[in-house]
């Protein structure tokens, strides 16, 4: 029997939960932690008006800390990935805790613990990126100065980005945890590893203009946080996920133009 005929009998036995419970449990606590305010959090410097929730904030006073303000600042952003990001890969994290069936117990759970960590640290260093962009082009005095086109020209990109070809395509192996593990199955921890490095890109490529969007509103804006969560987790795992991927693009698109004829008038 090869490989994936082997995966594949695996997969297809009896299910336990156990793995969905454990990732939901952490994706909730995750979701408490970031609206209960519960992480450390960098501080700006005196003189710096502005809060938390404001576009650029986040990223502003993490950088006005030193290395200090950037390592709360990526811890935060990784709890914030876990809550918004588990929900939605319960299925992938649940197939592949499966595939271990006659693996010892610590065997199975270095595995497992290596696949869903490896996914929440690629997922956390991703948070470079918007502190790389701020200190480039500070977002918190772009928004003031022109909030509008900021804001209308996000909308456009994450349109474009919706209604793309590689959008999709990386939507597909989000949306097929069986078809995931069938074509990219390794074994051992090492393999646990790579799939999931290889799991994370896929994501990444699927999500990152959404997340784009959340830094120029406010990355911790809790309301746009739940938002896009929310379309993420419906994209990935409803039936018409590619449809509402398309409908938000649409939706961005309108927006968009919109925002920035209203900012020129």
């Amino acid at each position: 029997m090869g490989t994936h005929d082997a995966v594949r009998d695996r997969i297809t036995r009896r299910r336990i939960p156990i793995i969905a419970l454990g990732t939901s449990v952490i994706a909730l606590l995750a979701w408490a932690a970031v609206v209960g305010r519960w992480l450390p959090m960098p501080r700006g410097q005196t003189g710096m008006q502005m809060h938390m929730s404001d576009p650029g904030a986040p990223e502003a006073m993490a950088l006005s800390n030193g290395l200090t303000g950037i390592s709360l600042y990526l811890l935060m952003w990784g709890v914030m990935m876990i809550a918004m990001m588990y929900p939605s890969s319960v299925p992938l994290f649940r197939l592949y805790a499966e595939t271990l069936e006659g693996t010892t117990a610590a065997g199975k759970a270095t595995r497992v613990g290596g696949f869903i960590g490896t996914y929440a640290l690629v997922w956390t260093v991703t948070g470079v990126v918007p502190l790389v962009v701020n200190a480039i082009v500070p977002i918190v005095s772009l928004a003031n100065a022109h909030g509008g086109l900021l804001m209308g020209g996000s909308l456009l990109l994450v349109s474009g980005y919706q209604l793309s070809s590689y959008k999709y395509r990386c939507l597909r192996y989000c949306r097929s945890p069986l078809g995931f593990l069938l074509g990219h199955y390794r074994p051992g921890v090492r393999g646990a590893v790579r799939m999931s490095w290889q799991f994370s890109v896929f994501c990444i490529g699927c999500c990152w203009a959404l997340f784009a969007f959340m830094v120029i509103v406010g990355s911790m804006n809790i309301v746009w946080m739940a938002l896009i969560a929310i379309v993420v987790s419906l994209e990935r795992t409803v039936a018409w996920g590619e449809r509402l991927a398309r409908g938000v693009g649409i939706l961005a698109g309108i927006g968009g133009s919109v925002v920035i004829a209203m900012s020129l008038v």
